[in-house]
This record gives structure tokens, C-alpha cells and sequence, in this order.
């Protein structure tokens, strides 16, 4: 209901994230005290809020847009769609003539995730050494996490926004996950393997594809957990048209002393247990088809070098600020907490 996405200004970046992922309409209506139209707030503006580093205890119109698309009570559907349309929105407020909200219009019709034809490839090879000994006789992203395995869940999610072509990449216990994805029919999907004869890395596996793709590809670790928008990473990159886009997520950590800074033999400030705040590689990239000339087959390479490589050689690469759901599944505390996370953020 369009009445559980009205906040007000005073409303905090963090609450306003809750209580668009909770409605699910992948937007929030800022009010004044009236019940008149401030702004509104989507993904979007969430994503570049983050980029700014913008505390997520801010209040929320610090990351709204105050001049946002509307139409007034009485205006034909057909308007409203050709106006989402032209703005490439999903969703419009409805406003009455003094500029109260009063209803929400929604073109499902253009929210209903399209048929994508890239490939995404699965990195599922991990000897998951941290998270021995559930891993001796099982490979990490077959470990279930509620009632399937983590990289179910990841297929999944990515077949609910319209990807229907995979590669596994495979080498330990690769044979228990063929066996259990199989070609993928049993999910409609085509599912195919890069066999690694030996650990190439993260990159390094990308080199085994049989041929150079035409579109650009989806990369991702295969111990992530995430609700992250897929589409609207592949939209973000095609926009931005550089080589490749990488996800980042913002991490946090408190200095447990007192910091001291100096010049020369004077104080110049100390500052009790900051809180240091930085963006942590999220895992999941997509790359332009051409980046893969880059690689040497059967050498091994991980992704991050990967990207050293693309920079260094003027390549241009974008980053996809990630506000939803993210758990990387490397320690047993991780896995833990995911165990718990997933009825609530995997319905």
C-alpha cells in the first residue's frame, strides 16, 4: 500500500532504506506536515547518497529529490504511464490539487524484469579453507543457508530478474556441484561449466569461456549473499559505458583508542574511538566483452588484480554502491548470521 511509503523530512536515510525494501515498491514519498509532496527517495538516490558518504543517520532529505515527477488526481492512466515512460520511472505520486498525497500509481507492466541474454558466471571453485570443517566433505556454495544451498539462492535470484544464461566455474568437489545444478533445466535456465584443472582465481576461470561473449557478462563470487538489483547494476554499466563496474559496499570500523594527530612535535587534535568509514570490494562485477583479451588462459588471476591491470591500462571502471542485503559467507560468524538473516530477507 502506497500509504506505507510516506515518511517525513525528519525521517533517517537507514529508516527510509528499511522501509523501501520492506514495501517493495522501490520508493519512499517525503511529506510535510500537511501530507504535501517534499520529494521522493529511490534506489538511485540511495546509491549516490552512499557515494558521498553521507551518513545513513542523516535525515532523509539530505538524499531526496525535491523536484520530483508527479501528476494530479484525475489524470488518466494511460498519462501516468506515458509519463513514467518518458521519465523512465515505475512508480508516480498522485497529488490533489493543493499538492497533498493522496495515491500511488504503478506501471507494472514496466517493472516485470525483461528476458536478458548475458551471460553470468558463477565463481564457485573455493576450496573454503575458513570455513573448515563443514567444507572437507562439501564445497562452500553448496552449504545450505535456511533450506537450500548458497549458490541456489544466488541462481535464483538472479532467474527472478530475467537472467536465464549461466557458467559455473568449478574445481573443488566440482563433480557434487554438477551433479546437483545439472543443465539447469529444472529451473528453466541454461546452465553450462568452466572446468578449472587447477585453482585459476577469480579472473583467471573467465579465461576458460569457449567464446568471447557479444554482450557484457556478470561476475560473481559464489559465497555472497545479496539482494542487490541486477538489472539495475547491467543498466547502471550500460549507462556509464566504461570497461568494467564493480560493486562496493560501505563498511565501517571504531578505533578502539583515542587518535592523535600531529604536527611536528605539537597536537593538533585527538579524537576519542573514531569511527573510520570505506568502501569494501562487494564481489559481484560486470565487464565489456573486450576486457577478457586482457587475460592469458590457464594463468592464474584474481579479480582485484584483474581490475589493477584495467586501470593501469586507462581502462575505465565505475562503482555500484550497494544499500541492500549483502552477507559474504567466509567465516563461521558470517555463515551464522546469514543462517539467521535468511527467513527475513529471502521470503
Amino acid at each position: 500500500m502506497w500509504q506505507n511509503i510516506i515518511i517525513s523530512a525528519k525521517t533517517s536515510i537507514a529508516k527510509t532504506i528499511e522501509i523501501i525494501d520492506q514495501a517493495g515498491l522501490q520508493i519512499a514519498l517525503v511529506v510535510n506536515e500537511y501530507g504535501q509532496l517534499q520529494g521522493t527517495v529511490t534506489d538511485g538516490d540511495i546509491r549516490r547518497a552512499i557515494l558521498s558518504h553521507l551518513s545513513l543517520d542523516e535525515a532523509v532529505t539530505k538524499a531526496m529529490n525535491p523536484a520530483p515527477s508527479y501528476i494530479y488526481l484525475g489524470q488518466s492512466r494511460e498519462a501516468a504511464i506515458q509519463l513514467m515512460r518518458s521519465r523512465k520511472i515505475h512508480q508516480i505520486p498522485i497529488l490533489d490539487s493543493e499538492g497533498h498525497v493522496v495515491g500511488m500509481e504503478t506501471a507494472e507492466e514496466l517493472v516485470t524484469a525483461p528476458l536478458r541474454e548475458n551471460l553470468v558466471i558463477l565463481m564457485a571453485g573455493g576450496l573454503g579453507q575458513r570455513l573448515q570443517p563443514l567444507t572437507k566433505n562439501c564445497p562452500k556454495p553448496l552449504l545450505k543457508i535456511g533450506n537450500k544451498p548458497i549458490l541456489e539462492t544466488i541462481l535464483e535470484s538472479f532467474i527472478e530478474q530475467g537472467f536465464r544464461h549461466f557458467y559455473i566455474a568449478v574445481n573443488y568437489k566440482a563433480e557434487m556441484i554438477i551433479k546437483h545444478f545439472g543443465d539447469g533445466e529444472r529451473w528453466g535456465v541454461e546452465i553450462k561449466y568452466l572446468r578449472e584443472n587447477k585453482p585459476l582465481g577469480t579472473a583467471g576461470a573467465l579465461g576458460l569461456l569457449p567464446a568471447k561473449p557479444t554482450l557484457p557478462i556478470l561476475v560473481m563470487n559464489g559465497d555472497i549473499l545479496t539482494r542487490v538489483d541486477f538489472g539495475k547494476l547491467l543498466n547502471f554499466h550500460n549507462k556509464n559505458q566504461t570497461e568494467a563496474t564493480i560493486c562496493i559496499k560501505e563498511n565501517s570500523i571504531q578505533i578502539p583508542y583515542g587518535v592523535v594527530t600531529t604536527r611536528k612535535n605539537r597536537l593538533c587534535k585527538i579524537e576519542e574511538k573514531p569511527e573510520q568509514r570505506f568502501f569494501i570490494n562487494g564481489g559481484l562485477y560486470v565487464f565489456k566483452p573486450e576486457v577478457l583479451d586482457y587475460l592469458t588462459v590457464g594463468s592464474h588471476l584474481d579479480i582485484p588484480d584483474f581490475l589493477q591491470t584495467l586501470l593501469k591500462k586507462g581502462n575505465h571502471i565505475a562503482v555500484f554502491p550497494i544499500w541492500e542485503y549483502w552477507m559474504d559467507i567466509g567465516r563461521f560468524e558470517d555463515y551464522e548470521r546469514a543462517g539467521n538473516d535468511f527467513t527475513k530477507v529471502f521470503k
